[in-house]
C-alpha cells in the first residue's frame, strides 16, 4: 500500500515524516564552560577592520558632500545664466522701445498726426485777436485785519497790565 502524506477527513492533519533522522544522543559531561580567549592579533585585526570601515564611510561621505556641492554650484550657475539671458532680452527690448519713442517724438511726426487725427492747423495771422486791457490795478487790500491772539502765561499778563498802567 502506498504511503499517503495527508489524511483526508473533515480535519486533515499532516502525518509525521517517514524518515526522521535523529541525532545520536551524546551524554553531556559536567564540565564548566571555558571562557574564550582572544589573542592580541585578533584584537588588532578587529580594530583595523573598524578603522578601515570608519575611513571608508568618511571617504564616501566626503565624496557625497563634494558631489552635492558641485551639483548645487551647477544649479546656481544655470539659474544665473538664465537670469542673464532674461536680463539681456529685456534690455534689448528696452533699447528698442527707446528708439521707437525717439522716432515717434519727432516734431514732424507730431504735427502730421495732429493734422490728420485731430484736424488741427497751423496758426495764421487771421486767427490772432488782440485784447486791450486797462492799466489800472484791480487788486484791493483786505478790509478786515486779522488779529492773532497768543496764549500768554500769567506772568506775561501781569507784565502787560503793569505796562498799560505806567
Amino acid at each position: 500500500m502506498a504511503i499517503q502524506r495527508y489524511q483526508y477527513e473533515t480535519s486533515p492533519r499532516k502525518l509525521e515524516e517517514i524518515y526522521r533522522q535523529e541525532k545520536p544522543k551524546v551524554p553531556k559531561k559536567n564540565v564548566a564552560p571555558r571562557k574564550k580567549t582572544v589573542s592580541k592579533t585578533e584584537i588588532i585585526h578587529k580594530s583595523n577592520r573598524t578603522k578601515i570601515i570608519i575611513s571608508l564611510i568618511a571617504v564616501f561621505a566626503s565624496i557625497f558632500a563634494i558631489s552635492y556641492r558641485n551639483s548645487k554650484i551647477d544649479e546656481s550657475f544655470t539659474k544665473n545664466e538664465e537670469l542673464k539671458q532674461a536680463y539681456l532680452s529685456i534690455e534689448k527690448e528696452n533699447e528698442q522701445m527707446k528708439v521707437d519713442i525717439e522716432n515717434s517724438l519727432n516734431f514732424s511726426n507730431i504735427a502730421q498726426e495732429a493734422q490728420e487725427l485731430l484736424g488741427m492747423q497751423k496758426l495764421s495771422t487771421k486767427q490772432i485777436i488782440y485784447v486791450n486791457l486797462p492799466k489800472k490795478d484791480y487788486i484791493q487790500p483786505a478790509a478786515e485785519s486779522i488779529v492773532i491772539e497768543k496764549d500768554e502765561s500769567i506772568l506775561d499778563k501781569i507784565l502787560n497790565a503793569l505796562k498799560d498802567i505806567f
